[in-house]
């Protein structure tokens, strides 16, 4: 499927000289939904691992039926203060500021290969944040599988020795 033809440009959002790609357009029906779990599913049928992480949210959205589909646990990468447990904490830089990510102390187990699940891969910095957060856990993460790669911001490179796939690149 040519999810390209599906997915909505709405240029300068959220500010002049950005073009977002609006994937809502891709949940809106049936057909299109499942062959964009699928294909982000597609690639991880082939690597052994055994949870799945998801950051908020709309790694939610792609992360929580690739583990049904994939028989899998689910563990959520939420921003500070969200989880209602104990919880392991991660900051980062972003361009503009800081941001913090969270995940249950109790959720990530040494030993455990993890695959990192997002609805985009951008510059890098959150899914580096999580790997870095995964593996002082002592897990492992394994492969990561996204929908849409925007390669101009080079997130590919922040990432480099991780196994990755991207469905839709732009």
């Amino acid at each position: 499927m040519d999810f390209t033809k599906i997915i909505r440009d709405i240029p300068d959002f959220p500010e002049k000289g950005i073009m977002f790609r609006d994937i809502t357009t891709v949940f809106m029906d049936a057909e299109p939904l499942k062959a964009a779990i699928d294909a982000v599913c597609e690639h991880l049928k082939n690597v052994e691992f055994d949870l799945i992480l998801g950051p908020e949210s709309r790694g939610f959205i792609f992360g929580v039926p690739a583990a049904y589909v994939l028989n899998k646990g689910f563990i959520p990468v939420r921003k500070a203060g969200k989880l209602p447990h104990d919880v392991v904490s991660k900051s980062y830089e972003l361009e503009y500021g800081k941001a913090t990510i969270e995940i249950h102390k109790d959720a990530i187990k040494p030993g455990q290969k993890v695959a990192i699940v997002d609805d985009l891969l951008a510059t890098g910095g959150t899914c580096k944040a999580i790997c870095e957060l995964v593996e002082e856990m002592g897990g492992e993460v394994v492969s990561m599988s996204f929908f849409i790669e925007l390669l101009a911001l080079g997130g590919k490179d922040v990432l480099a020795g991780y196994d990755i796939n991207s469905v839709v690149k732009y």
